[in-house]
């Protein structure tokens, strides 16, 4: 067990700056970023130190919780060689402390796992031998593999999350970020959940040709790797199977205010690309409308949909009926259980 305590320097995320490359052929560095997770880093922890894999590491990103983690993560790695405790001596965000395991990885390829979540055994074999087989079939090796899953709230409903390019056809290249900025689906091309890193696995030297995540972003910072890894050309592929379970907590800065400042941070950074695609002002309004919906605010959400249906009424018609019928499906379901559970205490 080893435990570094110390501010670490990370990579800005901008494509062309270089992380050192992986030293050791066919090793997987799991990375857990972690923060006042006490209650729950156990969770992640176990299942990392149950996976099937041979030659496994794992890292774990302190980014200076409050609450204690890092004593039991401390604790729980004791007597453990093969795993890691990196601290931040200040709270920097995900995107910091996800560089903040690159930069420690020795691994070929690199697995992230969340501080809360539950990995199967075999996730990061499986991981591994979907990325080989098609670098194998496909002659690509700018990809990122994503896993699917499942997500359980606090209420008991579960909703799965299938793993984008886990069914034919792969998407891949700028599409893909058009579809991460803007909703943009290409037909027949399967975009499951989308591309959250805590399902994500690459190879070590993906990470570093992007320069790794961007330190800015307190949200949406794998949006932003996805973005900038699509426009790089890369590929984007999936496990069917179910191999981990994400569990859905509120936090402070998981807030719908704190959420779309990140999208539209995103939307900024990319700006110029979204012009040429003449989608700069769709994005912006689509990504307002989203958060008036999410934080409650019924009236101007009304009012901001009606807007926006004037603006962009075809592209903007077309993606509200995509959108709008699994995202009710998915509140109603909210809804019957919580009521549910409500008649079950009572």
């Amino acid at each position: 067990m080893t435990t570094l305590s110390a501010e670490v320097s990370v990579p800005a995320g901008d494509a062309g700056e270089q992380l050192p490359q992986p030293g050791v052929p066919g090793r997987v560095t799991i990375g857990i970023t972690c923060f006042n997770a006490a209650d729950t880093i156990h969770r992640a922890l176990e299942s990392a130190f149950l996976q099937d894999w041979p030659d496994l590491e794992v890292v774990v990103a302190d980014d200076c919780s409050s609450d204690g983690s890092a004593a039991v993560v401390d604790r729980l790695i004791r007597d453990r060689p093969h795993a890691r405790l990196v601290r931040h001596a200040v709270n920097a965000g995900p995107g910091a402390t996800r560089n903040t395991i690159l930069a420690a990885a020795t691994g070929e390829f690199v697995a992230f796992f969340d501080d809360d979540d539950l990995s199967l055994p075999g996730r990061v074999r499986m991981q591994v031998r979907r990325i080989v087989e098609y670098e194998q079939a496909h002659g690509v090796r700018q990809l990122a593999c994503f896993a699917s899953g499942r997500r359980r709230y606090p209420n008991g409903y579960e909703l799965p999350l299938p793993a984008i390019g886990s069914r034919p056809q792969v998407p891949s290249g700028p599409p893909v970020a058009d579809y991460l900025l803007f909703n943009r689906r290409e037909p027949g091309v399967f975009y499951g959940a989308g591309t959250p890193t805590c399902a994500l696995m690459a190879r070590r030297s993906t990470f570093a040709a992007l320069g790794g995540f961007d330190p800015t972003f307190r949200r949406v910072e794998d949006a932003d790797f996805a973005v900038r890894l699509a426009l790089a050309g890369g590929h984007f592929i999936g496990c069917e199977d179910e191999l981990f379970t994400q569990y859905a907590t509120v936090a402070p800065d998981k807030t719908p205010g704190v959420n779309v400042a990140a999208e539209l941070q995103l939307i900024e950074k990319h700006a110029t690309y979204l012009r040429s695609r003449g989608r700069y002002r769709y994005a912006r309004q689509w990504f307002k409308l989203r958060h008036l919906h999410f934080s409650g605010q019924r009236w101007r959400f009304l009012g901001a949909l009606m807007l926006f249906l004037v603006q962009f009424p075809i592209a903007g018609t077309r993606h509200v009926l995509l959108s709008a019928p699994s995202r009710r499906a998915h509140e109603k379901q909210m809804d019957s259980q919580r009521a549910a559970g409500t008649r079950k205490a009572t």
